[in-house]
Order: structure tokens, then C-alpha cells, then sequence
């Protein structure tokens, strides 16, 4: 098959008028935020209708606070092979059994109008589940590669839904059921995204944020870069940087050398705020991630993580950079010389960053939410 059959295009799902009524709807996310906050705007768009929901998750999807308000869980068994290969496959096989056991008992009781997986190992059992008593179920892909799971499950659902206009690994033969919604983010990322880009600011901020762990490249790269701009442009320059506790006096220090007295701090409380007041965000290139910038408009300066499956953060950020919203740097040539000299064009050209900024939230979708809310009601109607 070649490689333009494999990057066809999913058709684009339009947000069409929003279907209410009282049916029961199974979410199955687990793993990372990068499935689980997806997961959570369909619920809430779900629930607003007068729809309720049921989150099918593995022990790991039950870490994230402040997710699925209201909405009833059921943990099941989920496993993966990860990095210990075939002699760890009769174990992961005999987890994956008994939570597809686990979620079809569950089924019985709740009779779903349909089964929504968002990729990843956490959404098997539950999805397996669903496809043996032949339930409407569909998956929703979050990054441009279409991921193992969803791989796996994609010839025998009855939807795919897409977070970009193009997705690889996505077989020609799919494309009759793949459907472009976006990818749905948060309701305070989409009020923050309201506020206009600050182009006019005396002073531009630069955010830093490598996820709630932070990254450790991060945060000895970027210090080092600001340090060799042009002292004009420092002089104009506020920083806030998301970075790990341990490397907190290595990064205040190199910050300081630098003549910038930096905000740096673990975990902030509302980083869509912080990002809707930045010129120029430095980060990684989740999916969420991604979707959120896009959503608020802010031009971007993105690091794939190299050891991300099928290197998916790559393809991510590549829709940016190819909207004129980013600018990519692969981990391997990720050094002070190289970021410095992609920031110095946006951080002295304002017209400049003023197009990227628009680029970006030209690349957004708000309404991902209703988009995929409407194929999945749409899909359970389906008999």
C-alpha cells in the first residue's frame, strides 16, 4: 500500500445540531491524560445533553484528579507487554480476559447505546467487551498516528474519529468510517482561549512546561538558550517554566546569569491561564498539548518526545509547524545554539509571531466535544 493511501484523509465531521435524550454511553480511557481529558470532555458534553455516563478505566486512570465529575467508574484489569516483550504475554492475555469479563458483565447491566475507546491498552478489555455483544462501539485517535490500540481495533468498530485532517497508519480500506472531530479539550482551556493574543505587550512572556513532571531537557537547555539572545531582547523577556523541584537551583541560577528572574515552580494551578498570557510556549508535543495550543492560538516551540510510540509526538507537531503555528526540534540536535536561533525571529519580529499565533488557532477546534458527541450518539442510534 503506499504512503498516500496511508495518510488519506478522514472525512470532516461538522458540530450539525446537538442531540439530546437519555441514553447510557461507556467511556473506557485509562493510562495517560493524553486519553483520559478527551475522555472527560465527551462526558461532560454527554451529560449536558441528558445522557449519563460510565468510565471503564484501569488502576492508572484512576489517578487524575478533578476528572469525570459525577460520572460512576469501574476499574478493570488492563495490561501491556511494554518492555518486557512475549515472555510477559500469558500474563497480559489473562488480564486482558478478565477485564473484557469484568465489562461485559457490566454491559449486561447497563445496555449502552454505544462503547467509546480512546486508545491506548486501558480501552482493550472494555472495547473487546463491547465488540462481543455486538454494541455500537468507535474509537477517537488523539494524536496524527493512529496508535497500536487503535490499530487493533479500527477494522472492527463502526466509527474512527480523528483529531487531524491527516493521520498516519490510517489503512485506505478504514477511511469509510474515519471521521475528522479534533481533538476535544478542556472547558477552561477553551474560556482562556477566548482572550486575544497579546501582541502588543511592552513585554513578552515565554512559558516553559514539559508536563507535570517536567522534563529534564528542558530545563537545562532553555536557561542556557535565553542566556545567549541578544541582551535587547532578554531585557524584554518574562519566563515561566514548569520544571522539576530538584532541578529548581540549577535553573534559578543559569536564569539569573542570564539577567531573567524567572517564575519557576513544579506544578501551577492554572496553566491554561499561564499559557493564554504567553507569546511563545516551549514544551513537548502531546496530543493534549497540541489541541490546547491550537485552541488558545499560541505560537509554539515543540520537542517530540523521541521514545514515543510509532515517534507520534513528531507527526503532532509536525501539523503545527506545517499550519505556521510551531516550530519543531527533534531531541537530538536540542541544544542552547538551536532554540536560541528559533526564538530570535519571533522574539524580534512581532508581525511575525502575530501570524503564527492566528496559524495556530486557525488549526484549533473548540467544538471537538460536539463534533464527536454527535458521531457518537449518531453511531448508537445506528441499529
Amino acid at each position: 500500500m503506499t504512503e498516500e493511501r496511508l495518510d488519506s484523509r478522514p472525512r470532516q465531521m461538522t458540530p450539525g445540531p446537538k442531540v439530546s435524550g437519555g441514553g447510557t454511553y461507556v467511556l473506557c480511557a485509562g493510562g495517560t491524560g493524553g486519553h483520559m481529558v478527551p475522555a472527560h470532555c465527551l462526558a461532560l458534553e454527554l451529560m449536558a445533553r441528558g445522557h449519563k455516563v460510565h468510565l471503564v478505566t484501569d488502576e492508572r486512570g484512576l489517578r487524575f484528579p478533578g476528572l469525570f465529575p459525577g460520572v460512576p467508574v469501574t476499574k478493570v484489569e488492563a495490561a501491556s507487554t511494554g518492555r518486557s516483550g512475549w515472555r510477559s504475554l500469558p500474563q497480559v492475555a489473562l488480564s486482558i480476559w478478565r477485564g473484557r469479563s469484568a465489562a461485559r458483565r457490566l454491559y449486561k447491566e447497563l445496555r449502552p447505546r454505544a462503547v467509546v475507546g480512546f486508545g491506548g491498552y486501558p480501552a482493550l478489555p472494555g472495547l473487546l467487551a463491547g465488540l462481543s455483544l455486538y454494541l455500537p462501539c468507535l474509537i477517537h485517535e488523539q494524536n496524527a498516528v493512529l496508535g497500536r490500540t487503535n490499530r487493533y481495533l479500527a477494522p472492527r468498530v463502526r466509527a474512527i474519529a480523528t483529531s487531524w485532517p491527516k493521520v498516519r497508519r490510517m489503512e485506505g480500506a478504514w477511511q469509510r468510517r474515519a471521521h475528522f472531530v479534533g481533538n476535544p479539550v478542556r472547558p477552561e482551556v477553551i474560556a482562556a482561549g477566548q482572550a486575544p493574543f497579546p501582541a502588543d505587550a511592552p513585554r513578552l512572556k515565554l512559558l516553559v512546561t514539559g508536563g507535570s513532571q517536567g522534563a529534564a531537557i528542558l530545563n537545562s537547555v532553555v536557561p542556557a538558550a535565553i542566556a545567549l539572545l541578544p541582551e535587547p531582547v532578554r531585557a524584554s523577556l518574562d519566563v515561566t517554566h514548569q520544571g522539576r523541584d530538584e532541578d529548581r537551583e540549577a535553573m534559578l541560577a543559569a536564569y539569573r546569569a542570564a539577567g531573567i528572574t524567572p517564575r519557576i515552580a513544579a506544578y501551577f494551578p492554572d496553566l491554561p491561564a499561564e499559557m493564554a498570557s504567553s507569546h511563545i510556549v516551549i514544551a513537548r508535543s502531546g496530543a493534549s498539548t497540541v489541541a490546547e495550543l491550537a485552541v488558545m492560538g499560541r505560537p509554539s516551540i515543540l520537542i517530540p518526545l523521541p521514545i514515543a510510540t510509532d515517534d507520534h509526538q513528531a507527526d503532532n507537531a509536525q501539523a503545527l509547524v506545517a499550519a505556521g503555528a510551531a516550530r519543531m526540534i527533534r531531541q537530538q540536535v536540542f541544544t542552547p545554539d538551536t532554540l536560541a536561533e528559533a526564538l530570535t525571529p519571533w522574539l524580534t519580529d512581532r508581525q511575525g509571531l502575530r501570524e503564527a499565533a492566528a496559524a495556530a488557532r486557525a488549526a484549533g477546534h473548540p467544538d471537538a466535544a460536539v463534533r464527536l458527541a454527535n458521531l457518537v450518539i449518531a453511531t448508537g442510534l445506528i441499529a
